[in-house]
């Protein structure tokens, strides 16, 4: 029988692989380049994603991309400064959608990602990887614990741990240095160090978002525990606060 606490502790425990994934291969390796990932680590994390958000990767990489180089300037996907805060965090799904089906956006911003061989026949069916997730909950917690379960993660991680990043990021927060991002150190304990925004935007390639001894970056343990056993590669170079305080860098 399900225990009480599996299906919300399962949820949660998807959530914050979900966002692990996504910070670290989607957004540090492939989007910023800032880790090289082995292709044993590469399949595993596409795997895991295509499980548990269905995302593409070239999508993912081409509309943050273009969030970097349209910044809270008209052309920025999901700017609260320009949308408005509320309306990121309630509609930052459909506004991703928006852009990542946008060819000129794709075509513009994730030339470099090609599509593979597991691409075609795997990746690229979003709808199939959820529905194969799901089905692997069921059997592991029962039909309706599993159904309720993938449910409230998919809840955490579209509407509520995403537009965290993008729109509470963007609109109010403390800051390390002088762009327009936002960091919401609490948070980052639970968006995988995304939350680390203003750090982020300051130094893209850096692969630790921390900069502070105060500021924990999750993501940041997995990747040196990672790469102590050769799955990641370290090729960008992490950046503390006294390498560049105030820098403008966007």
């Amino acid at each position: 029988m399900t225990s009480l606490w599996s299906v919300p502790l399962a949820a949660v425990v998807l959530a914050q692989i979900s966002v692990i994934a996504t910070s670290m291969y989607l957004h540090r390796a492939l989007a910023h380049r800032s880790l090289a990932v082995h292709p044993a680590a590469d399949l595993l994390f596409r795997t895991v994603l295509w499980l548990t958000t269905g995302q593409d990767r070239r999508e993912w990489v081409a509309v943050h991309r273009k969030h970097h180089a349209f910044t809270d300037r008209d052309g920025d996907p999901h700017s609260p400064r320009l949308r408005g805060f509320w309306r990121v965090q309630f509609l930052n799904a459909y506004y991703y959608m928006q852009e990542a089906r946008n060819p000129e956006t794709i075509r513009r911003f994730a030339s470099d990602i090609r599509e593979d061989r597991w691409d075609r026949a795997v990746f690229s069916w979003g709808w199939v990887g959820l529905g194969l997730g799901t089905t692997l909950l069921c059997l592991a917690l029962g039909l309706w614990p599993g159904i309720i379960a993938a449910s409230v993660h998919s809840v955490l991680y579209v509407f509520v741990l995403a537009p965290l990043i993008n729109g509470l990021g963007h609109w109010r927060g403390a800051q390390n240095f002088s762009n327009t991002a936002y960091n919401a150190p609490v948070l980052a304990w639970v968006t995988a160090g995304e939350s680390l925004h203003n750090n982020h935007h300051a130094h893209p390639r850096s692969p630790k978002f921390s900069v502070r001894r105060l500021e924990f970056d999750p993501s940041w343990l997995v990747i040196r525990a990672l790469a102590t056993v050769g799955l990641v590669v370290i090729t960008g170079t992490p950046v503390t606060l006294a390498d560049g305080a105030r820098s403008g860098e966007p």
